[in-house]
């Protein structure tokens, strides 16, 4: 029987703030705004990717969120999460 896996509230963050690094990268590897990333994703405004790239006030990007941004800027969603 395998022992109970621990994971701190620092590591979780530390994982939500480079994919919010890596969104940010390959967005502006596209020359992408965040306003046109924002509108793309459905979004009129740019508070949920301003937020969740910089990972503030606990904002971070979800799994739908992901989906839509890797098909969006045309890279394996992997390339987002990879921390």
């Amino acid at each position: 029987m395998q022992e109970s896996i621990v994971f701190s509230d620092d590591e979780i963050s530390l994982m939500y703030k480079r994919i919010g690094e890596n969104v940010k990268k390959y967005r502006e590897l596209k020359e992408m705004s965040q306003l046109q990333l924002s509108n793309a994703m459905g979004y009129n405004s740019v508070s949920l990717v301003s937020a969740a790239e910089l990972c503030s006030d606990g904002k971070h990007f979800n799994l739908e969120h992901l989906y839509k941004i890797a098909k969006i800027l045309d890279i394996a969603m992997c390339k987002l999460i990879n921390t």
